[in-house]
């Protein structure tokens, strides 16, 4: 976040935030298009703090006050408006992304103008540094799908409808294989998803988190579950290092029918 500075008589440096765009102005005295130390390294840090990966390009302005001749002016605006961009180039910001350096010459008052003339005047001998910002991208939240999508988020959910056990049981049925293959050919034409196959169980004591598997006897049912899509999976030739599988025992209930929790689910680990 940008830092408001202090008014000084005659060097100020300020800015204005508009939507996707960020002016900084850089204030001279009279007649002079030199710059100190400070407001140089104030100007620098004005980009530098900026995220440089939405930096779409620069836009440097020169202006002075209404004293003078317009040719006199003209020149003074453009010098400061190069002061600038050679501070700006000799800080490491590199000069391709400067597209404008421009003087515009004087800044008209208006004629009726009469209260605080110096201090309008002392704001028009000025360099505005322009900023334009590519858009933030939008957040998207994790979500929940019935299959496979070919655009997904990390965290992203997918509850496979058709792909529940009996109970006691880590088999896939034959209903549940049709859906896997299913899954498989999304997984193959959309080769960059990886994700966690998690297993679940339902009707356990509150003190038993884990259900056990009647084919093996051992308390591990839900390990199991996700173990056996896995294994599926990797039968139809899904790549192993994109699947992990862990059992989430009863502690992920839909709170739906209990047959809905003998489920498996994939979460998407990295897109």
């Amino acid at each position: 976040m940008f830092r408001f500075l202090k008014f000084l008589p005659l060097l100020l440096f300020g800015f204005v935030h508009a939507q996707e765009e960020s002016v900084k102005s850089v204030y001279f005295e009279f007649d002079k298009f030199s710059l100190d130390e400070k407001q140089s390294k104030e100007v620098i840090d004005f980009i530098k703090n900026i995220d440089s990966t939405r930096i779409e390009s620069i836009q440097i302005f020169g202006y002075t006050d209404d004293i003078g001749k317009d040719a006199y002016n003209f020149k003074l605006s453009t010098n400061r408006a190069n002061t600038i961009q050679t501070k700006l180039t000799q800080s490491g910001i590199k000069s391709k992304i400067i597209v404008t350096i421009e003087g515009k010459g004087r800044v008209l008052i208006d004629d009726d103008i009469v209260t605080n003339l110096p201090e309008k005047r002392s704001k028009n001998r000025r360099v505005d540094v322009v900023l334009n910002l590519k858009e933030l991208p939008k957040l998207v939240l994790p979500g929940f799908y019935n299959m496979i999508q070919k655009d997904h988020v990390i965290g992203d959910h997918i509850y496979l409808e058709n792909i529940l056990f009996e109970k006691g049981s880590s088999r896939l049925t034959t209903k549940s294989k049709t859906e896997l293959d299913k899954v498989a050919l999304l997984c193959l034409r959309y080769k960059n998803l990886e994700f966690e196959i998690q297993g679940h169980v339902c009707c356990t004591p509150q003190n038993q988190r884990e259900a056990i598997d009647k084919d093996t006897k051992k308390r591990q049912l839900s390990v199991n579950r996700a173990q056996s899509v896995y294994k599926y999976l990797v039968f139809r030739r899904v790549p192993k290092n994109r699947m992990t599988f862990k059992g989430y025992g009863n502690t992920v209930p839909l709170g739906k029918e209990p047959e809905y929790d003998r489920r498996v689910e994939l979460v998407i680990t990295k897109i």
